[in-house]
């Protein structure tokens, strides 16, 4: 089982920067959900920034919710600052 998501930082470029229960850090970029079903209530930039960590995944106030498998496999890993 991968890792999931323990804090999300939503950004105005539609990033979310997140981190893992493993200790990784990654940006997981959310454009391309923009257009797509539930999704399109994400371009509204005041709703997207109220992302939220419910039980280890990525959620919104309305229901929709991002896989955490997708989002640690997909988001690209950052260095860990030592």
């Amino acid at each position: 089982m991968n890792p999931r998501v323990k804090s999300v930082q939503a950004s105005d470029d539609y990033s979310l920067m997140l981190e893992f229960t493993d200790g990784s850090q990654g940006v997981y970029d959310c454009k391309p959900l923009l257009d797509f079903g539930v999704f399109k209530e994400l371009s509204d930039r005041q709703y997207f920034k109220r992302a939220a960590v419910v039980d280890g995944t990525v959620v919104w106030p309305h229901e929709q919710d991002i896989c955490p498998d997708t989002l640690y496999l997909d988001s690209v890993k950052l260095a860990n600052a030592s």
